[in-house]
């Protein structure tokens, strides 16, 4: 075994029970006494929601923690996130506790019904009488994760210490559980259930009102691992970056972009037809100018961009609205669509 995956393994396990032992505890003395509930951050300060459940951006995490709360107390947050793609269309629901303004447990739960190329894909197996088992239907094939995570700040303050340009820091994790593991298979992914590490760093800048986030994610996540994690018989995983400026127009809205880096596992894969790689088929259709070869064969991940707009006109309840550039999402190209999310704090 590894012994770097076998460390980040235990580190990642470490995290993820250290957080959840932590928030246990912090719920069990907390809840009889919701007099601890506290707001005081200053508006849209503790980001939105991520589509993986952790507080900061529409695709990536930010080091602050969720919520309004401050060192006083504690805060919780839900939310919905839409995104309508030419060929998909994203739903996820999320729930964000948040103790002190120093952990954050999160989860969410993705729910991804494709379409396209997909229902292609699925009639061609279906009347070739070979889709048993293979986890893409005629119609309707959904893909489902549950996604378990928790956030540590280590220390600066993003947000209200501007005497000094020294970063919030924070370390987080998360657990995602796929629950298709007949389609990844035909996908080629290597597994379906995968932990990812990230170390995040944020700082808003008052004088010029914009916040500036850097993370380096740890993984070997598909389309943050919507289609599984690794391909073949390789899952190593590598250190990926994220960013995000967001500029406050006025204290109830904010604009910006991010960047997520993703990866080329399954790049240029065929699906899988029990234990048969098509990719010699496809590549002979391709050669002989017959569309489904090409349409059989997984595109080239894309890196995920997206521009946004986030309202609050509350701390009780805000909104984002983006545009995302998601290009190839495994058979289908250029994905690209509207999101939007609602996040309600209490």
């Amino acid at each position: 075994m590894n012994p770097v995956s076998s460390f980040s393994k235990r580190t990642a396990r470490l995290t993820l029970a250290l957080g959840l032992s932590l928030g246990v505890s912090l719920i069990t003395t907390s809840f009889p006494a919701w007099s601890q509930y506290d707001d005081g951050k200053v508006l849209l300060t503790g980001g939105v929601g991520a589509i993986d459940g952790a507080g900061g951006g529409g695709v990536t995490p930010w080091a602050v923690i969720n919520g309004y709360g401050t060192r006083d107390g504690i805060n919780a947050s839900m939310r919905y996130t839409f995104a309508y793609l030419p060929d998909y269309s994203l739903n996820t629901i999320g729930l964000n506790l948040a103790f002190y303004d120093r952990l954050e447990l999160s989860y969410a739960y993705s729910v991804l019904p494709t379409g396209g190329t997909f229902d292609t894909v699925g009639l061609a197996l279906n009347v070739l009488n070979a889709s048993d088992n293979l986890g893409i239907e005629p119609f309707n094939t959904t893909i489902k994760m549950h996604i378990y995570g928790a956030k540590i700040r280590l220390f600066g303050d993003a947000i209200y210490n501007s005497q000094t340009i020294i970063p919030q820091v924070a370390f987080g994790g998360f657990y995602k559980d796929n629950q298709n593991e007949n389609l990844l298979r035909t996908l080629q992914a290597n597994k379906a259930k995968d932990y990812e590490l990230y170390l995040s760093a944020t700082k808003l800048f008052f004088p010029i009102s914009t916040l500036f986030n850097v993370t380096a994610r740890y993984t070997s996540a598909n389309q943050t691992g919507l289609t599984g994690f690794g391909g073949g018989d390789d899952n190593d995983k590598e250190i990926r970056f994220e960013g995000s400026i967001a500029h406050l127009l006025n204290k109830r809205t904010a604009i910006g972009v991010e960047y997520a880096q993703h990866g080329d596992n399954l790049d240029g894969r065929s699906i899988r037809v029990g234990a048969l790689d098509l990719s010699g088929a496809t590549e002979l259709l391709s050669g002989l100018g017959v569309a489904l070869g090409e349409t059989l064969t997984q595109l080239d991940e894309d890196d995920w961009m997206d521009f946004f707009i986030a309202y609050a006109p509350s701390k009780n309840f805000s909104m984002t609205f983006a545009y995302a550039i998601l290009g190839n999402i495994t058979l289908t190209p250029d994905q690209h669509g509207f999101y939007a999310s609602f996040q309600a704090s209490f």
